[in-house]
């Protein structure tokens, strides 16, 4: 028998972190005149999200075990006409293992920053920004309307701005920044366009409610078009998805914004901000399944993401941005989930994506920190007997992330290609060939940063920019000269607790999650149209057995020709690199300068709305509306005014006439008509 979860206990997970960030925020900083000390600022805001974790944790087990559910208004915070604005919580599956993931990655990451931002002068900001973040994908996920949804939805996105840019002193960081802001702006432009027709045609921003006028919205179209309703609706929506979770075109925000520290390419890029829109989609389920269309556009948006993004991946040689085109690739992965109408599988690799890619880019700043703040693996090599946590933690996320059998990535990156191999979806050929033809790439890219930094020969003493650093301050005296050192405790605990989920927590979840109940009234399948995961469960015989199965699919020996293509070219045979990258220099440079789509947006896009920009504003403004319509009338009066000035004269006769010429004039006008 299903329980009610608590009012009280839902809102002191969403602002338990929020306190600690204005309290910090204030008085931890020169805002409130730096009356907290480092140690009382983390204690805070850690403790917050300490809070708000075992809170959730208790919540998802009353929802896993016990039913409990909660659909509630918090707050009404007006009434237009029949539009309802509140504030309220929706807690069901979904939510309830969102809030686990957010919580608990982001107190990993609160942690770890008290060792990597030890000696950074924004200590106390750093704490505050990353704990309000928090609050702000709370609110976004806890969310039971489209308002509050926006609300968190725009919060993160200016709280991940705060936080790109955080060293502001670097114009690499500022220019970061803006280019997310923006870029983000046109995806939230898609979305908001798809909440007001939500409103204005269902009369409603409730999820519950909206679900329930779904069908009837699914019969009508776009006034003056004959396109469906509900597709545009959802294409709209997708748009906001492309932007927050970087879907081509709109994914060049992602990998500039590695400027900002690590913990934060953590905290935005594992199991936060970047997953907000594969969270969107999987919620408004019930109105995608309505639109074959707008799923077969999802489904290529995603593969295009996974397929190109990975190859970009294989030329990077900072650490930071290699995982963070690794994350690109894997959004595209969740995305093709989503296309295929396997939500719960795009949540799932969510989950599990979230741990091992929390853990490798943590990881990479551990490396960062242990080579004094060097960033390029090419001058690294060897650091395995210098850094054995780091390495064996990085190893366990790049196992994962590459989907070997029994760890966490398998169980969800498998499903996802078995989900496409069965969708009858026209785009979905080319989807299952981007899974297919990306595990391949994945494990080479991954294995590569592997082995350049953990294994070989020892290069951290080469590097010609011995003193490049990831602080904005200045760290010369750790030169190449220094070997590298193992990271402190309040790094290396966090890697270990987020390496035990990354290998085992597939394992122990796909049943209830994938093919149980877990999900039951939170996502919407219809199972007639589209029938992937009655497939997917028809061929499911447990964990154990799925792993030993995958020994034999294409998957599993595609992903051991990856890691055996990266150790023969880069352990092995070392100048074979090199060697192919001159005989194939078009691609290289093609990928290089990542497809043009940061010199089309510059050049193109972006100068063409200058463009456009100042054409309205000397041919519209200035000339039209200054020129025609303010100048341009007072001329006509002052004209007019000109010549009915002849007609006062003060003389009868002239008045006479005047009125006898008005005679003649209409009855000429009454003759001719």
């Amino acid at each position: 028998m299903s329980q009610t979860l608590s009012a009280s206990t839902l809102m002191t997970v969403a602002f338990a972190p929020l306190v600690g960030a204005i309290v910090t925020g204030v008085f931890g900083t020169a805002l409130g005149g730096n009356r907290f000390g480092r140690t009382l600022s983390h204690s805070l805001t850690i403790g917050g999200v300490l809070l708000a974790f075992i809170l959730s944790a208790q919540t998802l087990w009353s929802v896993a075990m016990h039913g409990a559910r909660f659909n509630e208004t918090i707050y009404t915070w007006m009434v237009v006409g029949g539009l309802k604005m509140e504030v309220g919580f929706l807690v069901d599956g979904l939510t309830a293992m969102m809030m686990c993931v957010v919580t608990f990655v982001s107190l990993m990451v609160h942690i770890y920053t008290i060792g990597y931002m030890h000696d950074d002068d924004g200590y106390n900001r750093f704490f505050a920004y990353i704990s309000l973040f928090t609050f702000s994908m709370l609110m976004l996920v806890m969310s039971n309307n489209m308002l509050q949804l926006f609300f968190g939805w725009e919060a993160v996105g200016l709280v991940s701005y705060l936080l790109i840019g955080f060293w502001f002193n670097r114009p690499t960081a500022i220019f970061a920044n803006m280019k997310a802001f923006l870029v983000n702006r046109v995806g939230d432009f898609g979305f908001i366009l798809g909440i007001g027709l939500v409103a204005a045609f269902a009369g409603t921003l409730n999820y519950a409610e909206l679900f329930a006028k779904a069908p009837a919205l699914a019969k009508l179209t776009l006034p003056g078009t004959d396109w469906m309703l509900v597709t545009v609706i959802c294409i709209c929506l997708f748009i906001g998805a492309m932007g927050k979770s970087a879907q081509f075109p709109l994914h060049v925000w992602l990998p500039d914004s590695m400027e900002g520290p690590t913990p934060i390419s953590a905290l935005i890029h594992a199991a936060t901000m970047v997953t907000a829109g594969i969270f969107m989609v999987a919620r408004m389920s019930p109105v995608f399944e309505l639109s074959d269309t707008a799923l077969n556009f999802v489904l290529v948006i995603g593969a295009i993401t996974a397929l190109f993004m990975g190859f970009l991946g294989i030329i990077q040689n900072d650490i930071k941005r290699v995982v963070a085109y690794s994350t690109l690739s894997q959004l595209g992965y969740m995305t093709v989930a989503l296309g295929a109408s396997a939500y719960s599988v795009a949540v799932f690799h969510l989950m599990t994506h979230a741990f091992f890619k929390a853990l490798l880019f943590l990881a990479a700043g551990s490396v960062i920190m242990g080579v004094h703040h060097n960033q390029d693996i090419r001058w690294m090599g060897g650091l395995r007997k210098y850094m054995p946590i780091t390495w064996i933690t990085s190893l366990l996320g790049s196992l994962a992330l590459i989907g070997t059998p029994f760890f966490a990535g398998f169980y969800s990156k498998d499903s996802i290609i078995e989900a496409v191999h069965f969708s009858h979806l026209p785009g979905a050929g080319f989807a299952h060939f981007a899974v297919l033809a990306g595990v391949f790439i994945t494990a080479f890219y991954s294995f590569r940063m592997y082995f350049l930094v953990f294994h070989g020969k020892e290069r951290f003493d080469q590097n010609p920019d011995a003193h490049h650093d990831d602080h904005d301050h200045d760290h010369g005296h750790h030169g190449a000269a220094h070997a590298p050192h193992e990271s402190p405790w309040v790094v290396t605990v966090p890697l270990v607790l987020l390496a035990i989920p990354s290998v085992v927590i597939g394992f122990l979840t796909i049943g209830p999650m994938l093919f149980g109940d877990f999900f039951k009234d939170a996502i919407f399948v219809n199972a007639q149209l589209h029938h992937a995961m009655k497939e997917l469960a028809e061929d499911f015989h447990g964990p154990v057995a799925m792993a030993t199965h995958a020994l034999t699919t294409a998957p599993f020996w595609l992903a051991l020709a990856g890691v055996a293509c990266a150790y023969y070219m880069y352990m092995v045979n070392p100048a074979l690199p090199a060697a192919i990258k001159n005989r194939v220099q078009p691609i290289y440079t093609l990928l290089e300068n990542k497809y043009y789509m940061d010199w089309i947006n510059e050049n193109v896009l972006a100068r063409g709305a200058r463009a456009l920009g100042t054409g309205l504003w000397k041919g519209g403004d200035q000339v039209l509306i200054d020129g025609a319509v303010v100048n341009g009338s007072w001329k006509i009066v002052g004209l007019v005014a000109a010549i009915v000035r002849h007609f006062q004269s003060g003389f009868l006769y002239h008045y006479a006439l005047t009125m006898i010429l008005g005679v003649l004039v209409l009855m000429t006008y009454f003759v001719w008509r």
